[in-house]
């Protein structure tokens, strides 16, 4: 499907996590032009797009994005946001479809996750079903909202119910299939049938697959359906698997990874495929969330690939910076970029601290203390920054500001890797060409977590590293 795609990138690079955290300049609307991965992307207001755990559908011809709102302070509830783009690359916010509520199962102190939206065949009506807990993870079920409006309102209605029960699993996801069935599907591979209204689990159409196997995410190429789960390593990501069948009750064959051993599948966790239909070709998108435990609204982000299909074999096999898929033909390509390099080594860049010069297989420049920091000034539009992440890799802290001092744009970057791997980490917004500055300093912080087991993740130390920087004039 993809043929002569994946050429002259770096292999075995995976970039990295980084969202915006304050902007006061706005991006330029519709100049984004590929989809890129792991770098922030802003909506029409210049405002970060806020959308974990999400899917996306296509109604009337232009695409919806749903997912999580998140905080840097705590994991409970803020909402589910709703985005529109005509060309996946493009995003406007349109409304916080399902806001916290004032008291109740989605009230303050409570989770809302994995959010996912389907348009009733029958009815017309909007349908979106979330993963509903308390923050301790101790009241589970998959509840759902409805409304009239893709965009919402939607309205919260409880718990979706089997045999008047509730189905108490977390992580979750849905499917549609050609002939407009819904399906609810749970952690473990359970498949769930809806009624035909929705409302309603009619069936379990497919019992529990195998433990663990969360982030179940499935869809259908073809009579073959392809089912993509995670294993159980809390905020940590890991290689996701897959199943194949041709029925969705089974028998399913394990077909073991789908990206490279140890990538992490691109250091990413499964949320959704989205099929992309044209005239020559359908490019399925993989979606996943890089999760940054506890900067889950700061320093976390997305990646999105073309999956290759082959027969009853899907493979990421390697890593795209930046690609673009033409929406008629459904054909997917490789971005074309244009940056000029400055190596780490350059004099425009001004170190400050205490700061390690290391030269190996890549060359990279390495700070502790907090506040250590380097600049660097220049004319352009747009500035990036590469990075090796590491083990012992926490956050920067990264600013840019225009000639008269005024802050453009501010960033905490997750540099954190549980296995070493190089690639691009921060890539500013496009801006009017001017002069600007850049400066990237020690947070002083890291992701480091524990989960229910009290088993400990995450990384040991606070140090940032330096590749190189790219500028687009």
């Amino acid at each position: 499907m993809l043929s002569g795609l994946y050429t002259k990138i770096y292999t075995g690079f995976i970039f990295f996590f980084i969202l915006n955290a304050a902007i006061s300049f706005a991006q330029q609307p519709g100049n984004t032009d590929a989809i890129y991965s792991g770098i922030p992307w802003y909506d029409q207001n210049g405002k970060v797009l806020s959308a974990h755990g999400a899917n996306i559908i296509r109604d009337n011809g232009k695409f919806y994005l749903f997912g999580e709102a998140h905080s840097d302070t705590s994991n409970a509830f803020a909402g589910f946001n709703c985005y529109s783009s005509n060309d996946l690359y493009n995003w406007k916010f349109e409304s916080i479809a399902l806001p916290l509520q004032a008291s109740g199962k989605l009230g303050p102190n409570r989770v809302g996750e994995r959010v996912k939206v389907m348009k009733n065949p029958h009815s017309g009506e909007y349908f979106m079903f979330m993963h509903v807990d308390t923050v301790g993870y101790k009241d589970q079920f998959v509840g759902y909202a409805t409304s009239r409006n893709i965009t919402g309102p939607y309205q919260f209605k409880g718990a979706i119910l089997f045999n008047g029960k509730p189905i108490k699993k977390w992580d979750m996801g849905t499917f549609q299939d050609h002939d407009g069935k819904g399906y609810i599907l749970t952690h473990g591979g359970v498949i769930h049938q809806l009624a035909d209204d929705y409302r309603s689990i009619v069936a379990e159409t497919n019992k529990q697959l195998t433990s663990g196997f969360e982030s179940p995410t499935l869809f259908r190429k073809g009579n073959t359906y392809f089912f993509i789960g995670s294993n159980l390593t809390s905020w940590e990501k890991n290689d996701n698997y897959y199943y194949t069948a041709s029925s969705l009750s089974g028998p399913w064959t394990s077909q073991g990874l789908f990206a490279p051993k140890g990538s992490l599948t691109w250091n990413s966790q499964a949320t959704f495929v989205l099929p992309i239909e044209g005239t020559k070709d359908t490019t399925f998108m993989f979606m996943g969330d890089r999760w940054s435990y506890p900067r889950q609204l700061s320093a976390a982000t997305y990646v999105w690939q073309p999956l290759t299909i082959s027969g009853t074999s899907i493979s990421i096999p390697q890593y795209l910076q930046g690609w673009q898929v033409n929406l008629e033909t459904g054909e997917a390509t490789l971005a074309k970029t244009n940056f000029k390099v400055i190596e780490n080594s350059d004099k425009g860049i001004h170190y400050k601290g205490k700061w390690a010069h290391l030269s190996d297989t890549i060359s990279i420049s390495r700070a502790t203390n907090k506040n250590d920091s380097f600049s660097y000034s220049f004319h352009g539009k747009q500035i990036g920054l590469h990075s090796l992440a590491l083990p012992d890799n926490g956050y920067a802290k990264i600013i840019l500001r225009n000639k008269k001092g005024k802050l453009i744009n501010q960033n905490l970057v997750d540099l954190y890797s549980k296995t070493p791997i190089a690639g691009l980490v921060y890539l500013s917004p496009i801006l009017p060409h001017g002069a600007y500055t850049l400066t990237v300093s020690v947070a002083g912080e890291r992701p480091n977590w524990s989960d229910k087991r009290k088993s400990n993740y995450g990384s040991t130390a606070n140090t940032i590293t330096v590749d190189k920087l790219i500028i687009s004039y």
